[in-house]
């Protein structure tokens, strides 16, 4: 889902956005029937979206304070206009989410968990109250991240971890814009509040490639009008530069993880396989040079591939994307307008999984 950030974008790219969804009323009810570990991993959950609502304040408040040093305040007024923007130009809901800051002292709000088998693309997944079932654990405390990912290779499993700059309670409580992405470009600022704002206008337990596909297909959009709103030209062609190495970038892992799923569902024996595996990640490594010396040496990303990658670096790489045109089809029939395409997408999520993809794909096919 969520691969490492790349080291000089502000740990923003399209699949950084894995995020925990623990909307905490539920998840203290959930903790009570819990067994100890799940009364320990529900207690940390909790504990660590309070104290974030703790260190929350109006982000009026911030701004007016004379501490407040002036790089951030311009950012915090700023994210005051695209919040509004959300709201008046996309309809998007108009609550208090993204109307405090806190700072968090720390780089990630969450660090995510993700496991594989060692010949398999399947996410191993833990099931949450409402939300379903998700191919992720998320964590407050990077140690206790890191000991859970101890525990799964322990049972034989491959294991990515990675920092989350953000998540949604679902507009259940009041999400807090944070430290951990307020650093971002505006765009990107943008790009991440479009897409948690989005989580509250439809979501389906369970389903997370719709749920992300529509959320970043309605950011990408909200940016794009965000920008022509702006009378920044510098600004329009950064974010053109970002989105294109960002979706250079998302296409090469996307290949990878294609062959790599071909691999483990073909006939060879394990040995095989396993050799397999050994040879395309180096070709990944190999291609992803070209691809960084035809950015003229960008080296963004660089960082994701100095990891030992895995297939849990891979396996959920398709959640945020594979469905994204889907959707751009869906907006595509209704004009633009953005609240006929929220109904739009409000029907196809009452409907059974297997039709709503269905429908999807036939959008994609009939455009």
């Amino acid at each position: 889902m969520a691969p490492m950030a790349p080291a000089t974008s502000s740990r923003f790219t399209a699949l950084r956005r894995a995020r925990v969804l623990i909307p905490a009323a539920v998840l203290v009810a959930a903790a009570l029937g819990g067994g100890c570990s799940t009364l320990g991993y529900y207690a940390q959950s909790i504990g660590g979206h309070l104290a974030m609502m703790r260190a929350a304040r109006p982000i009026p408040d911030v701004i007016a304070d004379p501490a407040t040093a002036e790089p951030l305040r311009r950012r915090l007024v700023r994210a005051e206009q695209i919040r509004a923007f959300a709201t008046t130009a996309l309809g998007l809901p108009e609550n208090a989410s993204y109307t405090e800051y806190a700072d968090l002292h720390r780089p990630y709000v969450v660090w995510n968990v993700f496991a594989t088998p060692e010949l398999s693309l399947l996410l191993k997944e833990w099931c949450y109250p409402v939300v379903g079932c998700a191919g992720y654990r998320g964590y407050f405390d990077r140690a206790d991240a890191e000991r859970a990912a101890q525990a799964l290779r322990a049972d034989g499993l491959e294991v990515n971890v990675t920092g989350v700059p953000a998540y949604s309670t679902l507009g259940w409580l009041p999400d807090p814009l944070l430290n951990t992405f307020i650093g971002g470009s505006e765009a990107q600022v943008a790009s991440l509040i479009f897409h948690e704002l989005t989580h509250q206008v439809v979501f389906v337990g369970g389903d997370t490639t719709f749920n992300e596909s529509f959320a970043t297909a309605v950011e990408r959009e909200g940016v794009r009008r965000w920008l022509a709103a702006q009378d920044d030209v510098a600004l329009r062609r950064s974010y053109a530069e970002f989105a294109q190495r960002r979706q250079d970038f998302v296409d090469l892992l996307l290949k990878y993880r294609e062959q790599l799923d071909a691999l483990f569902k073909g006939g060879e024996p394990d040995d095989g396989k396993r050799a397999g595996k050994r040879r395309l990640f180096a070709e990944l490594k190999d291609e992803y040079g070209r691809l960084k010396a035809s950015w003229g040496g960008f080296a963004g990303y660089d960082r994701f591939f100095a990891q030992d990658l895995t297939n849990a670096h891979l396996a959920s790489i398709g959640a945020y994307n594979a469905l994204v045109p889907a959707f751009d089809a869906l907006l595509a029939q209704t004009g633009g307008d953005l609240p006929r395409f929220y109904e739009e997408v409000r029907r196809l999520s009452r409907l059974p999984k297997d039709e709503r993809d269905a429908r999807l794909q036939g959008l994609v096919v009939t455009r």
